[in-house]
């Protein structure tokens, strides 16, 4: 709920102002309306606006993690989920955290299930862990997947941790390396420009130096236009793949790109298998795990073929067969589930697959990250030898023609 400050006038016509409490503003207004008031202006009050700030903010993931992991331990000793939320709300420090979990504690007290509550604050709760609570939730084993969702954000914390560490190298290199190309291009490769103006006229000048003096002319006039128009385009990308489609589009061109859509791909596929085998290992049947399930890749492209495939399962077809036609798994992993349908024990080959191929997204992962540095280094030494030749090229095809 929020708190609006709002001008009105009665049918008398006199204005009135005062402030309506309200889930919205189309809300307050219906509040407004069944008070026979017609309303002037409405907005949000202060408190509120601050409320409302502090909501956007994101949580630290290790202070998810204690949050999760209290939850599951309070639960497991019995203690109900209302009173579970009461006391964490109590002991959390943090503002965004407690304001958080006081709204989903309210909700679920209205008669919210757990996972919806959650859903309502995505820039603190992932997809991974409103599926992962809701499967909690399905198969009344919401203290195990509590936990789980508490080991994967660390384990998850771990990886950022490790990764930002092995590109902090690459990183200043890229950094330190683009801005000395920027300076020399702006400061330094347009002193040249007055000895190529000759060569230039008899159109004796090489192509390169041709196009490194565009580069230079182009960013020395119109840099901070270029600046701008960058921080636009960004601006309207980041809205643009937060929507649905946006969403689909950045997660098709993930499993595109090389070397890095195996990684998100394996990763995708282990974190299915595990949430899936979870689900029926607890009792819950297949079509509504793989409903379930589909949500925690993390990935919409593999959701939507995941749930294109739970509808020919549910037409009595089994597993392998629809995943295989989705193209999106692996062929040692169709195997393995078709294997696993045969022997009758498919969730516990899932949760197999899924410590498997997390090992070996490990492995890639690091592969990748190893490789970064090299390329990056070949990549700016490729670029600040382009630059030299450019320059040198005209100064040695002058020396040889005096030389003749």
């Amino acid at each position: 709920m929020a708190e609006f400050h709002y001008v009105a006038r009665e049918f008398s016509g006199q204005q009135i102002q005062g402030t309506i409490t309200a889930a919205s503003e189309r809300e307050a207004l219906g509040s407004l309306a069944a008070k026979n008031l017609f309303p002037v202006s409405i907005n949000l009050a202060d408190a509120s606006r601050a409320h409302q700030a502090n909501k956007r903010r994101r949580v630290p993931a290790r202070l998810l993690t204690v949050f999760y992991t209290q939850l599951s331990d309070l639960l497991r000793a019995g203690v109900p989920l209302l009173r579970s939320l009461d006391l964490l709300v109590r002991q959390t420090r943090h503002m965004t955290l407690k304001m958080v979990v006081q709204e989903v504690r309210d909700q679920v007290a209205d008669g919210t299930r757990l996972a919806e509550a959650l859903r309502q604050h995505p820039t603190v709760f992932n997809e991974l862990t409103v599926s992962m609570v809701r499967a909690g939730e399905e198969g009344s084993f919401l203290e195990e997947s509590l936990q789980r969702i508490a080991d994967f954000t660390e384990h998850q914390e771990e990886l950022k941790g490790r990764v930002a560490g092995a590109m902090a190298y690459p990183a200043f290199l890229v950094v330190v390396g683009t801005l000395i190309v920027v300076l020399m291009l702006i400061f330094f490769v347009p002193k040249f420009e007055p000895m190529f103006d000759t060569m230039r006229k008899d159109g004796t000048l090489p192509s390169a130096t041709i196009i490194l003096l565009w580069f230079s002319n182009t960013l020395k006039s119109y840099g901070l236009l270029i600046l701008i128009a960058m921080a636009v385009a960004g601006f309207f990308a980041q809205s643009y793949f937060a929507n649905e489609i946006g969403r689909l589009r950045l997660d098709e061109v993930r499993l595109k790109i090389f070397g890095v859509g195996k990684v998100v791909r394996s990763l995708a596929v282990a974190r299915f298998c595990r949430v899936l085998g979870t689900l029926l290992k607890n009792g819950v049947p297949i079509l509504s795990s793989l409903n379930i399930a589909k949500d925690a890749t993390g990935n919409k492209v593999i959701s939507a073929a995941i749930a294109q495939a739970a509808d020919h399962v549910s037409s009595g077809r089994s597993l392998a067969q629809p995943l295989a036609e989705c193209k999106q798994f692996p062929p040692d992993v169709l195997e393995m589930i078709a294997v696993g349908e045969e022997a009758n024990n498919l969730e516990q080959v899932l949760v197999g697959v899924a410590d498997k191929m997390e090992r070996q997204t490990n492995r890639q992962l690091d592969m990748v990250v190893r490789l970064l540095e090299p390329a990056m280094l070949v990549v700016m030494a490729g670029i600040i030898l382009f630059v030299l030749i450019a320059l040198m090229l005209p100064i040695f095809n002058s020396s040889q023609t005096m030389a003749n």
